[in-house]
């Protein structure tokens, strides 16, 4: 059905009424004809009210963070402060160009130089760099430092990386990217690594080791250090993919334990905005020993101030991004590290860890839960009960929760769990915003086994009903068509 976009439209009406110049004309004479119009652009005719209204009315059809609670597993949808959003856009900073002498950036350049340090105090790692700007980046970024680092050692023959089958899918993608052959590992009943399965693929070949720590199912690898053994055993590296790293602040130093490179999401972990696309932050930290393969350049300092710092060049792997990263997201990760110290830091892991372990058993009697002892900063339930009694999916009851006002949670991942729901509070919401989730959840489960069909039907609330996802793909129309 055609449809228009001009439906506040009224003739006549308008926002602004702007002043003819005797400019306009005289540069309208310099054009060529064939480049004019022969008729007005056909646009609404609204006032600056109808255009306010029309776009906060569809604002509000979308969920957002400060609309309410966010549960996406391994996403970390949380509340970034607004004081940091401010100090962020101050002209000291916005209006300063990458290009200028260093001597005009010591504030910026210091900035940068301290959350440097305060990441590898925060990690545990030798040295940090800013440039990477996305988590896969960083990933990326990792990873080729391993490459490099067996490259510089003649370890030609290393061709393998192992990552966990409860991996993100960035994991194997990105070793792909670099030209290793992935290795899939097992799980175990536990729901962490399988230690006996590992021993039995690890070999000469072994280049590395990709793990997420905290893992996609909320649960500490209390056999890292054993883990890492068994690669270090073979002069094989560690990655920790750092995307649930706000579940250690404070607690755990990953640099401590045996990893050697870490990625840091700073829209997830420091609180810088996430969602849209970007921009990111994905910083990467290693052991001394990579420091060498670091991307040029870091973030110096001497008795002459702060510069930057291309000293590793030769060993270096390059530049993976245009100057220094995405400045603007870095500021906010240094305001949030400085506002809360370390104390705050602890504190807002301790609370991750809390909200999702209250969750989880205000949840646990309702839906089934395969791993579920004590959880860190997520966890993963399932519809496996719903759907055998009452035929209703994951997806039914995803659906069903934009109704009741919440997004859904993160579904059909990890891969291990059929049907499963990845649920992350975050440390940003109160008890009364937990209790409200879960009320809903308790609903939705009742409502399976009175009315499934219910279920089937949902979402009846939101501006789209449900659609038909295999034809979206099949004939898609990113066409919005025009009434004449």
């Amino acid at each position: 059905m055609s449809k228009t976009i001009f439906e506040h439209s009224v003739a006549g009406r308008r926002g602004a009424t702007l002043p003819q110049r005797e400019l306009d004309s005289k540069i309208q004479d310099l054009i060529s004809p064939e480049y004019l119009r022969e008729a007005a652009p056909r646009l609404p005719q609204v006032s600056e009210m109808d255009v306010m209204r029309h776009y906060i009315k569809l604002s509000h059809q979308n969920h957002f963070i400060e609309k309410g609670l966010y549960p996406l597993g391994s996403c970390t949808m949380k509340y970034n402060p607004k004081s940091h959003e401010a100090l962020a856009r101050h002209s000291c900073f916005n209006n300063i160009h990458p290009c200028q002498p260093e001597s005009t950036l010591q504030g910026s350049l210091e900035m940068l130089y301290e959350l440097q340090k305060d990441l590898a105090e925060i990690s545990g790692m030798s040295q940090v760099t800013l440039q990477p700007v996305a988590g896969a980046q960083g990933e990326f970024t990792g990873i080729k430092i391993i490459a490099a680092y067996h490259q510089a050692k003649g370890n030609h023959h290393k061709t393998r990386i192992i990552v966990p089958d409860s991996a993100h899918g960035t994991n194997p993608a990105t070793c792909s990217l670099v030209g290793y052959d992935v290795v899939e590992l097992r799980s175990n009943a536990r729901g962490r690594c399988d230690l006996e399965h590992l021993k039995s693929i690890v070999d000469e070949n072994t280049a590395g080791f990709m793990l997420t720590n905290p893992n996609t199912l909320g649960l500490f690898e209390d056999q890292i250090e054993e883990i890492a053994a068994i690669i270090h055993g073979v002069d094989g590296l560690i990655y920790m993919d750092g995307a649930n790293l706000n579940a250690l602040l404070g607690i755990v130093q990953p640099g401590k334990i045996g990893f050697d490179v870490l990625h840091f999401n700073l829209h997830k972990t420091f609180a810088t905005p996430h969602g849209g696309g970007g921009p990111g932050g994905g910083p990467v930290g290693v052991v001394e020993k990579l420091v060498p393969y670091l991307p040029v350049p870091l973030i110096g300092k001497n008795e002459e101030g702060y510069f930057f710092d291309y000293g590793h060049a030769g060993s270096s792997i390059g530049k993976v991004h245009t100057f220094y990263g995405n400045f603007a997201v870095l500021l906010r990760a240094y305001f949030y590290i400085k506002m809360l110290g370390a104390e705050g830091l602890r504190r807002i892991s301790e609370n991750a860890v809390i909200n999702a372990n209250y969750l989880m058993a205000l949840l646990r009697e309702h839906y089934h839960i395969q791993y579920a002892g004590p959880c860190m900063h997520e966890f993963v339930a399932d519809s496996l009960w719903q759907k055998k009694e009452h035929g209703v999916s994951t997806l039914d009851i995803a659906k069903r929760l934009l109704d009741k006002g919440f997004h859904a949670p993160t579904i059909y991942f990890p891969l291990i769990v059929p049907e499963a729901m990845m649920i992350e509070p975050t440390e940003t919401e109160s008890k009364e915003s937990l209790d409200a989730f879960a009320a809903a959840m308790l609903e939705i489960a009742q409502e399976c086994r009175e009315n499934p069909e219910l279920l089937h039907e949902a979402p009846l609330t939101t501006p789209v009903r449900r659609v038909d996802d295999v034809r979206a793909v099949k004939v898609l129309d990113v066409a919005f068509p025009i009434e004449d």
